[in-house]
């Protein structure tokens, strides 16, 4: 077996161990989260009444936060359990909004009035510990009144639940690291796991696929930040406990969610390849990240918070997100990456777009973002398991075919330096020697590059650029000339060079077209080298005006005719390439060679 499968083997192999073990950690987490706690951390609500924006009291809901749109909020009464002297903590936690709780003992808000500093009015993320003895007078007692009032300082355009916002907690000194462990693993499993098919397993599958893919690199790209902004998203609340700045916790949630969009942009522009959607996709990705660094500018300076900016940056996003998908969706019938792209894509869009709806309209407490992110990897995964089971198969396929087409190459070099043609080319040059010495120099030099362009064909294994080949059949058809004289005409219409090509592919037709068409017609005639390219392919032209033959007739002549047959078998392999012939008798032959736009990108992808 060679290397190359057994690497294929080894990743496909590990892939699938990793994929188990972290899905076996998630359900032995989950698992685990059912079984009785041995610490006390227990969620607390007031039961009272509250007032919204200064208007009329309202009674509480039991055991539940308020679910409406305020500004700011007043809520008074007595806490939903007492405090006993294990619980030696009430654990505040604030996001993105002001608070002040006051109660017998104590009278604390996290306005930051004393700040100096350009984010003063910037509430951020903090969490409070304030112990049960300075707060009440009785501890064990929930007969003490406590009034909390909260602002929110952003705008809010729909009811929303305030507990998304602000939560209390009665809980001894580990409970909180407690509740982050039993709340978060499995969430930051995922992440780990998410992070870790970006940031390792696509890319080396990538380059494991041939080269460097670019498909897998940007979504490894992709995949990788989005773990980190997941990361983010289910830390927020638990940051605090580790980075004593509110304001920076806000901002590296926001920041990473900036880069999240980025990168999204990121994978959709590098797979585009029509030059127009390139410009196009280049326009919006700048002008994203130009805004995204003017908000990371006006964030630092203080000038507005990423948390208020935000709305802004969600709309400049699925704007260009929107246009750069229709030009990868127009793209879909030339780029095979594009509808890979767009099924990638779409659980993506359509989770964030009921997120960021869910989050104006405030119609459902579930956030399906994650759950996007799920079926996009395992699509993703899905896919590369295909990748691999491909390349796999054609491994075995080569290895399978190695010989033969070696033997084949050596056969068409062979074939290309007969003897007859190496005597008439030799006697062409030595006639030359006395008549113009000059030329016969450089038919000699011209001669020698030939014949080592043939010999290194048999280390080629891979399709080569079509001026490559061009320049080889040009230095055949100059030897032919000195041979056939006035009797051969060669004309050349390129008109494009972009693509590539087998190697040794074209020359047999030209040198079918010199031999059996133009050297059997009185007077000789023209030898046309011309390229088209259309909607879906490149055409390589090999016409002549020389006898011409009946493509229907079965030929007899004793000859197996292994260059031609060689030739078609190496397109169809290499390039998904096929061979068309026309021949009219007495008028010529046209030979045109097409070629798929679908497979030279994937070589050009390849290389």
């Amino acid at each position: 077996m060679k290397a190359s499968v057994r690497r294929t083997l080894i990743i496909w192999i590990a892939l699938a161990v990793v994929l188990v073990s972290f899905v076996s950690l998630i359900v032995i987490t989950a698992v685990s989260g059912g079984r009785e706690k041995y610490y006390e951390s227990y969620p607390v609500y007031i039961d009272g009444e509250y007032s919204v924006d200064g208007g009329e009291w309202k009674k509480t809901i039991p055991n539940e936060m308020l679910h409406e749109q305020f500004k700011t909020v007043t809520i008074k009464g007595t806490l939903s359990r007492p405090m006993y002297m294990n619980e030696s903590c009430l654990i505040v936690i604030s996001k993105n909004m002001w608070y002040r709780i006051q109660t017998p003992g104590i009278d604390h808000s996290n306005f930051r009035e004393d700040d100096s500093s350009l984010h003063r009015n910037t509430p951020g993320s903090n969490i409070d510990f304030f112990v049960g003895t300075f707060l009440f007078e009785d501890v064990g007692s929930n007969e003490e009144e406590v009034m909390i009032t909260l602002t929110y300082p952003y705008q809010m355009l729909s009811d929303v639940d305030l507990s998304d916002f602000f939560e209390l907690y009665v809980s001894d000194a580990t409970g909180l690291y407690e509740q982050m462990l039993e709340r978060k693993l499995p969430a930051i499993l995922f992440c780990i796991l998410v992070c870790f098919f970006g940031l390792i397993a696509f890319p080396l599958a990538g380059s494991l696929l041939g080269g460097i893919n670019v498909r897998y690199l940007a979504f490894s790209l992709l995949c990788f930040f989005t773990g980190v902004y997941l990361l983010s998203r289910a830390m927020y609340t638990y940051l605090p406990l580790w980075i004593d700045d509110p304001v920076l916790c806000m901002s590296i949630c926001e920041f990473t969610r900036h880069l999240f969009a980025v990168c999204v942009l990121i994978f959709i522009r590098v797979l585009c390849v029509e030059k127009k959607h390139i410009v196009i996709g280049n326009i919006a990705l700048f002008i994203f990240v130009l805004m995204v660094i003017v908000l990371f500018v006006f964030n630092v300076t203080g000038v507005s918070d990423l948390y208020a900016s935000t709305p802004h940056a969600q709309g400049l996003f699925v704007t260009c997100a929107a246009l750069m998908t229709v030009c990868l969706f127009l793209e879909r019938k030339i780029n095979p990456n594009a509808r890979l792209a767009i099924f990638t894509l779409i659980p993506l869009a359509l989770t964030l777009l009921y997120d960021t709806l869910n989050s104006y309209l405030g119609f459902s407490d579930f956030n399906t973002f994650e759950f996007g992110v799920g079926l996009t990897l395992l699509y993703q995964i899905a896919n590369l398991l295909v990748d691999l089971r491909r390349q796999y198969k054609t491994v075995l396929h080569y290895q399978q075919m190695q010989r033969e087409l070696y033997e084949s190459r050596v056969k068409i070099m062979v074939s290309q330096i007969q003897p007859h043609f190496l005597y008439n080319s030799l006697s062409s040059i030595a006639m030359m020697c006395t008549i113009d010495p000059e030329t016969a120099q450089e038919a000699t030099v011209t001669f020698a590059d030939y014949l080592r362009g043939n010999m290194d064909s048999l280390k080629q294994n891979k399709p080569v650029p079509f001026s490559q080949e061009l320049e080889h059949l040009k230095k055949y058809l100059y030897i032919e000339k000195l041979r056939f004289g006035k009797k051969l005409n060669i004309e050349y219409d390129i008109q494009t060079e972009d693509f590539v090509i087998p190697q040794l592919t074209i020359q047999p037709l030209a040198e079918n077209a010199v031999k059996h068409g133009i050297s059997k017609k009185r007077g000789g005639g023209t030898l046309t080298i011309s390229t088209r390219e259309t909607e879906d392919s490149y055409q390589v032209i090999v016409a002549d005006n020389g006898k011409g033959f009946d493509v229907n007739e079965v030929k007899d002549d004793g000859r197996s005719h292994v260059g031609m047959e060689n030739v078609k078998r190496r397109l169809h392999d290499m390039v998904g390439g096929q061979v068309n012939i026309v021949s009219v008798i007495g008028e010529g032959t046209v030979a045109t060679v097409t070629l798929p736009k679908e497979e030279q990108n994937r070589e050009n992808l390849m290389r």
